[in-house]
């Protein structure tokens, strides 16, 4: 059995404590000195983590770079976020091992996992095991892991797949509705599989505001990620002010 690294144990210790607060950076929509300011910031601000990947472009010396540049800013652990096989880096601290579960295609289920194993592996990474589920829309990640999107108002669905998850050995269930969905995953899903779930839960995409962070906390999420709202702002000042906004919905 795959022991807990310092990482996971890290990210259960901070959860005795309260909500958790991760932050994405997406390497293909940011350079590595905006990317290691806001990881300061982050570290500043209270954040817990700093995730790092995308769905597209996340990945060689681009990804590298960035990672090198969180780590040289911040003291949060770096986590990597692979959209395939090719978001692996060798800088990193640990690396959600993710399976997509409600994927058409059994490459981003199991296959792209396959052919990154050995890497990590060979890098030291520390792999922490995943179960990832598509909530509509999706949005770039939904059509670029071949998904078939758990419907909104299908709270039950997205349930049992997490239950699924974690009965296979996932130590954590991520519901994802895409990074800049119109709206994040709803309450009542999040509700309803916090219930039947015995593993943190991680909830990420569409979460623009204060206001949505505080009400998927309140409906049961572990964890809480966010990233296009700040990635967006326009400037490291609105950043650093969303990032507040975010941070304080999370944790109060």
């Amino acid at each position: 059995m795959l022991k807990m690294g310092r990482v996971e144990r890290y990210i259960h210790d901070r959860l005795r404590e309260g909500k958790l607060h991760f932050v994405l950076l997406d390497p293909d929509d940011v350079s590595p000195e905006t990317a290691g300011k806001i990881a300061g910031m982050s570290e500043e601000i209270g954040v817990d983590a700093i995730m790092v990947g995308g769905s597209i472009g996340a990945e060689g010396e681009v990804l590298d770079d960035v990672v090198k540049a969180i780590k040289e800013n911040s003291t949060l652990p770096v986590i990597l976020f692979p959209g395939s096989h090719g978001g692996i880096s060798r800088y990193a601290d640990a690396i959600f091992f993710m399976s997509l579960l409600n994927s058409r295609n059994p490459f981003f289920i199991t296959g792209a996992q396959a052919l990154g194993a050995f890497q990590v592996k060979r890098y030291g990474i520390e792999p922490i095991p995943m179960a990832y589920l598509i909530i509509e829309p999706g949005e770039t990640v939904g059509w670029v892991g071949d998904a078939k999107p758990i419907p909104r108002h299908k709270p039950k669905i997205a349930a049992a797949y997490a239950l699924a998850g974690q009965y296979m050995g996932m130590r954590l269930v991520y519901l994802e509705a895409g990074s800049g969905a119109e709206k994040p995953v709803p309450p009542e899903m999040i509700s309803l599989v916090k219930k039947v779930i015995d593993v943190p839960l991680i909830v990420g995409g569409g979460i623009r505001t204060g206001e949505q962070a505080r009400r998927a906390v309140e409906a049961g999420a572990d964890i809480v990620v966010t990233g296009t709202a700040i990635e967006k702002a326009g400037s490291l000042g609105k950043a650093q002010k969303k990032l507040k906004e975010l941070n304080r919905g999370i944790k109060g």
